[in-house]
C-alpha cells in the first residue's frame, strides 16, 4: 500500500457495473485516493482492468478463496469496498475475514440495491443481511450503501436491458420508488467513506423518487411516442416467485433460476410492498444521502431520459458480459 495522505482504498469486483462506477469517481480524486482493484488472475489483463491501471489504479490479482494471502494483500487498507455479487459467498465471506484480519479501518459489504426490512422479503437481500452480521461479530468497521435501482434498469423498450433484468410494470405502476443514474453512485460512495457520520451505519444514497408510470410518461414525453406496458399483475407476480422458489430449491446450483427470482423479489419489494423509499428507509436506521450531502446533485431521471432518446447518452448495461457468467465467475 501507499504511505502517504491519501487514503488507501481497495475495491473489489471492480470492473463490474457498480464497481466501474465507484472506480471512476475514486480515480477523479488522484490527491484524495490511492485506488487498487483486486482482479483474478484470469481478469486482470482484461481491458477494463488495463484502462483501470492507465487511470491510476493498482490493479492487483487476488484469490478470493485464500484468505490469508488475501488479508496480506489488504494489510494497510483504509477502505476496502465490496462490489462482488452476494451469491459469490465463499467469496464474500473471505473478503470480510481477510478485512477483519488485516485491520481494514472500513469496509463496504456488497449492499448496492433497493432499501427493504432485513429479512423474509428477498433471499439475496438474506444473504447480505447474513454478511452483514459476519462484519458485525468480528466488529469489523462497515458502512452499507443501498441506492435503489438504476435509471438503466428502469426504461421501457425499445431502451431496457434484456431479461431478466428489465423491468416490468406491476400492477397500477403508482407505487413510489427512489431510483439513481448508475454514474452517481460513485460521487456518493467518494463523499461517503471520507465521512466520519456513516461509519457503522447504513446510507440511503438515491437519486430521486418516482413511479413506474412517471417513467413511462417520460419517455413518451421524449419521444413523441405511445409507449407499450409490459405490464404484469400483482397476482401473477406472487405466483410467478413462489414458482421460482419452488425451482430454485430443486435447482440451487441454478444461478440463472437465482437471478430471475431475485429481479421478480426486487419488483415485489419495490412495487407491491413499496419498501423503496426515503421514509422506509429513515425507519428502518439509515442516514439520507441529501440530508448528508445536499450539494451533491444527482442526474435528474428527465435529463437521463431525453439524453438517452436523443443519442447523447449510451445507457446499455452488462455491455459485452453475462450477468449469469458474472454471478459464477468465481466458482469452482
Amino acid at each position: 500500500m501507499a504511505s502517504s495522505n491519501k487514503l488507501n482504498v481497495v475495491v473489489a469486483g471492480a470492473s463490474g457495473e457498480t464497481g466501474s462506477s465507484i472506480m471512476k469517481a475514486l480515480l477523479a480524486e488522484p490527491a484524495q485516493f490511492h485506488v487498487i482493484a483486486l482482479a483474478r488472475p484470469e481478469s486482470a489483463s482484461k481491458p477494463a482492468y488495463q484502462e483501470m491501471s492507465s487511470s491510476g489504479a493498482t490493479v492487483k490479482t487476488a484469490d478470493f478463496r485464500n484468505v490469508d494471502a488475501l488479508a496480506e494483500q489488504l494489510v494497510g487498507a483504509d477502505v476496502v469496498i465490496s462490489c462482488i455479487l452476494p451469491i459469490q459467498l465463499a467469496e464474500s465471506e473471505t473478503l470480510i475475514d481477510a478485512a477483519h484480519r488485516a485491520g481494514v479501518g472500513r469496509f463496504l459489504p456488497s449492499f448496492w440495491g433497493p432499501v427493504m426490512p432485513p429479512r423474509g422479503i428477498m433471499a439475496v437481500r438474506d444473504i447480505r443481511e447474513d454478511l452483514l452480521d459476519r462484519c458485525k461479530r468480528l466488529y469489523l468497521p462497515y458502512t452499507v450503501v443501498d441506492v435503489g435501482m438504476w435509471y438503466q434498469v428502469c426504461l421501457p423498450e425499445p431502451y431496457a436491458p434484456p431479461p431478466p433484468i428489465a423491468d416490468v410494470f406491476i400492477g397500477d405502476g403508482n407505487t413510489p420508488t427512489a431510483i439513481i443514474d448508475k454514474e452517481d453512485i460513485g460521487p456518493y460512495v467518494v463523499r461517503i467513506i471520507t465521512d466520519p457520520r456513516t461509519l457503522n451505519r447504513s446510507v440511503f444514497a438515491y437519486g430521486e423518487v418516482t413511479t413506474q408510470s412517471t417513467v413511462l410518461a417520460e419517455v413518451e414525453a421524449a419521444t413523441g411516442k405511445e409507449v407499450p406496458r409490459n405490464s404484469l399483475s400483482i397476482p401473477d407476480l406472487k405466483a410467478l416467485i413462489a414458482e421460482l422458489q419452488g425451482s430454485v430449491a430443486r435447482n440451487p446450483t441454478d444461478v440463472g433460476l437465482t437471478l430471475e427470482l431475485a429481479m421478480s423479489q426486487y419488483r415485489y419489494s419495490r412495487y407491491v410492498r413499496g419498501d423503496n423509499t426515503p421514509d422506509h428507509a429513515q425507519y428502518l436506521g439509515y442516514l439520507d444521502g441529501k440530508t448528508l450531502y445536499p450539494d451533491l446533485n444527482c442526474k435528474s431521471l428527465r435529463g437521463f431520459i431525453r439524453e438517452v432518446v436523443s443519442g447523447e447518452r449510451d445507457h446499455r448495461v452488462y455491455v459485452g458480459r453475462d450477468p449469469v457468467a458474472d454471478a459464477t465467475q468465481h466458482s469452482t
